[in-house]
């Protein structure tokens, strides 16, 4: 499958319904397009299974809740949604992408309680997110623009509205030649990348952001957990910028980026070493178990 993303042959899952590609539409005056009430998941579909798909389903619930939304749909009957859609389609490895929104309806301004919550699941082949900096080592610009603060705006969400800045940061990032951006965030501490979380490794130890300020990426918990079990030491806290002088080793980690090595960000280098490596193959095995 190749084109552009509405001119597309297959089936998308839409409010309880498959529908064909081409005619999953809302209309202009949905509330989500003019006021950001949208939440959405990303998920890896590996052997014909979906990679924490029931932990997915949870958290695109209580992102919902987050932004004032009550979901139409059980955890349980969003996943069954997601297996309709990779069986619809005939995939067996593919990224799905499930999303909720406020629709149109009787309000069209900042209050929206009388428009109904909408869902979609849609699912597609897509190949590694960072392309050869898989193996390479991406090669990240640091970001203008700063994660905010918590008492700003639920951080804990996977919100639509929380990726503006991402976006925008990434097409800066993409004009100097690197593929991401690093967000530090409001008080200077090194946060994550526009659509990842980030580690670091120093003589054998692990050290990544705490992750009370933006999201704790599902694929993040994952490898916090993995190390921990091989007996790595894991310190989650404030990293300030400047300590990333003495990191020998840098990775990101995210449902699309899966784990992708750093190769640089900013001034900064780091080896494409063979920590990061064994923890690559360590996911690849983990998630294709």
């Amino acid at each position: 499958m190749a084109g552009s993303y509405d001119d597309r042959d297959g089936k998308i899952w839409m409010d309880g319904e498959l529908v064909d590609w081409r005619d999953a539409k809302v209309h202009i005056l949905t509330h989500a397009l003019h006021y950001a009430s949208s939440v959405f998941e990303g998920e890896r579909c590996y052997n014909g299974k979906i990679f924490k798909g029931h932990e997915h389903s949870l958290r695109l619930i209580e992102s919902a809740r987050l932004l004032d939304m009550e979901s139409p749909y059980s955890a349980d009957e969003i996943d069954a949604a997601k297996e309709a859609v990779l069986k619809a389609n005939g995939f067996t490895d593919a990224y799905v992408r499930a999303v909720m929104w406020r629709g149109s309806g009787d309000d069209m301004g900042v209050s929206a309680r009388r428009n109904p919550v909408r869902m979609a699941v849609a699912a597609w082949e897509w190949g590694s997110y960072y392309g050869d900096a898989k193996w390479q080592g991406a090669k990240l610009d640091i970001a203008k623009l700063k994660r905010p603060s918590p008492e700003t705006i639920p951080t804990a969400a996977k919100a639509a509205g929380l990726y503006m800045i991402c976006t925008m940061s990434k097409h800066a990032a993409e004009a100097k030649g690197c593929s991401d951006a690093l967000f530090m965030d409001w008080e200077g501490y090194v946060a994550e990348a526009t659509g990842a979380n980030i580690f670091f490794i120093k003589d054998g130890e692990v050290h990544t952001p705490l992750a009370d300020r933006f999201l704790n990426g599902i694929t993040r918990q994952t490898i916090v957990q993995m190390l921990k079990d091989n007996g790595v030491p894991v310190h989650e806290r404030r990293i300030r910028p400047e300590e990333m002088d003495g990191f020998q080793e840098c990775f990101l980690t995210g449902t699309a980026a899966e784990v992708t090595p750093v190769g640089q960000i900013g001034d900064w280098n780091f080896q494409v070493g063979q920590m990061t490596r064994k923890i690559s193959d360590d996911y690849e095995k983990l998630v294709r178990a």
